[in-house]
């Protein structure tokens, strides 16, 4: 071979420029000339390491092992050392040269990316051989790493931190990572199906009520064959208490992991899931792992890396859990959908948001439910009228039993009639026939833009949850604007909407919702235009004489509660919703339940709510 071939066989093998350790293995180049052979006959000995050692990074085993002096073991140890590691990249650099006569010594270092931020960096040494005029790498295991001896690999475990605790606002635990026990059933294992099942059921229809004998013969054969049916996932402790009566069962296993599990599981289960998702990155930690030599027996014999988890800091929300509990304790009773929502208007902290069953099964609706609001809109409506200049808290309106606007006839609850009366009067008896005709006395987008004031019809973009306020578009006509006065109409609000609204009457200008401690900054759709404080000041007044002397004096017992009732009819009329919407110091909250008939059991559930907040 000519010198000039001799010169282009070297030139071909120097390595590439690798910009980024990830991109390293798809910039690998293999450039032997033809008629050179693998590295020409004038290779020197560091080319051939450069090759091997390219070839093996870039997961190319067949060409790296053909660099070596024994194929099919070097092949055969690569390919286990790659699967057991995995690496997204390997980078490596050949280092000295040492020749003497036919064996010469390359060092070199490479440096495993394993991913997850893991990097993996080692000095290890070739040995080669010249054979038939070319230079091989003489196979050992060392070849891959220094301490690998003869029948041995390499093995990789992770050691996967606790996902660190969500806590409430006080560092109490919302989410704890907890070990969970999987309860899976074969049911071609089983043997006899319905007798396995009768006693799973036995054992665990305690912990899940829809755990029957029958429910379980049924989803397990509808599992595909060759799959286990999960039949329960337990807390430990639970799983304990009943490992007796189903660990022998034929067709039953197990499997255990960590999860991060609230108090129980109900407990703010519209809100938990939400958080959890937001916060997921922030509380995996940083895993740890160590990489070892096993020996052709399976044991390990050297741990060569050995990098220790990192657990995440705990994250902490705006939640309470003593409000959370003290809503849920108050709602769960209740037969029908019942819904509290609670805010800080000091700071905008969502405390709590609580709902039973019958709610649950509808969804996230004390978030994102719409409903007629009924008369709890009359703080919106008063607002309106207060800063229009239409009326102030001392004018004197009448309150008939009915008032008809274009053939449309708006009735007081039960027909009752106030005679004329001052309009703080008309507000704490909760008169709908003095706040339809109000607002007859006001612009078509009045009701609008003292809505948007106090929140409502506002579009929230919170980390953690997805909220609805409601809506209070500007009014087609008359009649409909009569009907939203009392929070009828086209009037729609989510409980969420309405604590936002009592919040705002309690700080005195709308605070912005936020659940996340270090999350992203809660966004709303439009600048937010303050009320007037004598406005505040006046609407706050008369929500306080709705407990003392109107429509809530039950709440008397509670402190020095303001707030505002309200009873929304819905489908053909015949039907209503009740409300209660108010605040007592820093704590403001909105109670619904769904086809109460009445405000009357949305009062009781708001006494309960009070009795248990500190």
């Amino acid at each position: 071979m000519s010198g000039t071939a001799g010169t282009l066989c070297a030139v071909s093998a120097q390595p590439p420029r690798i910009r980024s350790v990830r991109l390293f293995a798809a910039a690998l180049l293999l450039l032997p000339v033809a008629g050179c052979g693998l590295f020409g006959s004038e290779a020197k000995p560091e080319v051939a390491a450069r090759t091997f050692l390219n070839a093996f990074a870039g997961g190319d085993t067949t060409t790296a092992s053909k660099t070596t002096d024994d194929a099919q073991s070097s092949k055969d140890l690569m390919e286990k050392v790659r699967a057991a590691l995995k690496p997204v990249a390997i980078r490596t650099t050949v280092g000295e040269s040492t020749a003497k006569g036919e064996t010469a010594t390359v060092t070199y270092t490479a440096e495993w990316d394993l991913g997850k931020n893991r990097i993996w960096g080692y000095k290890g040494t070739l040995e080669l051989r010249r054979g038939d005029k070319q230079w091989q790498v003489h196979w050992t295991p060392e070849a891959i790493h220094p301490k690998l001896s003869a029948q041995q690999t390499l093995a990789l475990k992770e050691q996967q931190p606790d996902p660190a605790p969500i806590l409430d606002r006080d560092g109490g635990s919302l989410l704890s990572a907890e070990k969970v026990v999987s309860v899976l059933l074969d049911r071609k294992q089983a043997g006899d199906l319905p007798a396995v099942a009768a006693s799973l059921a036995t054992a665990l229809n305690r912990f899940d009520g829809d755990i029957t004998q029958q429910s379980i013969v049924d989803r397990a054969g509808k599992t595909p064959e060759g799959q286990a049916y999960a039949v329960a996932l337990l807390r430990d402790p639970d799983y304990q208490k009943v490992k007796a009566q189903i660990y022998d069962l034929p067709g039953v296993r197990f499997s255990s992991q960590t999860r991060l599990l609230a108090p129980d599981r109900a407990f703010a289960s519209q809100v938990l899931p939400g958080i959890r998702k937001a916060v997921e990155d922030r509380i995996e930690g940083k895993a740890g792992y160590r990489i070892y030599s096993v020996n052709a027996g399976g044991n390990e014999v050297e741990t060569l890396v050995d990098e220790k988890a990192v657990p995440a800091q705990a994250v902490t929300t705006a939640l309470s859990r003593s409000v959370q509990t003290a809503a849920e304790d108050a709602v769960e009773p209740v037969g029908n959908a019942t819904m509290i929502v609670a805010l800080q208007p000091s700071t905008g902290d969502v405390l709590a948001v609580a709902q039973n069953g019958a709610a649950d099964a509808q969804g996230a609706v004390a978030l994102t439910g719409r409903y007629p609001p009924g008369s709890t809109f009359k703080i919106v409506t008063a607002a309106a009228a207060l800063g229009g200049g239409v009326a102030d808290s001392g004018t004197e309106l009448p309150c008939p039993g009915t008032w008809t606007i274009q053939g449309r006839k708006i009735p007081n609850d039960n027909e009752f009639e106030l005679g004329t009366v001052p309009l703080h009067r008309a507000f704490a008896r909760s008169c709908n026939t003095t706040f339809a005709e109000l607002a007859t006395k006001l612009p078509a987008d009045a009701l609008t833009k003292s809505a948007k004031q106090f929140g409502l019809g506002s579009d929230f973009v919170i980390p953690g949850i997805t909220t609805v306020t409601g809506s209070v578009p500007p009014a087609a006509g008359i009649v409909e604007r009569a009907e939203d006065g009392f929070g009828q109409g086209k009037v729609l609000a989510s409980p969420f909407g309405m604590a936002l609204v009592a919040a705002t009457a309690a700080k005195g200008s709308m605070p912005l919702p936020n659940l996340i401690r270090g999350a992203a900054k809660t966004t709303v759709d439009a600048e937010q235009q303050p009320v007037p404080q004598p406005v505040i000041d006046s609407v706050r007044t008369m929500m306080r004489e709705v407990v003392t002397e109107g429509t809530a004096t039950k709440l008397q017992r509670n402190g020095e509660v303001h707030g505002k009732t309200g009873t929304a009819q819905f489908g053909d009329g015949t039907r209503s919703h009740g409300w209660f919407v108010g605040y007592r110091g820093d704590l403001a909250f909105a109670v619904l339940i769904v086809d109460a008939g009445s405000s009357a059991p949305a009062v009781d559930v708001a006494s309960k709510f009070l009795a248990a907040v500190r």
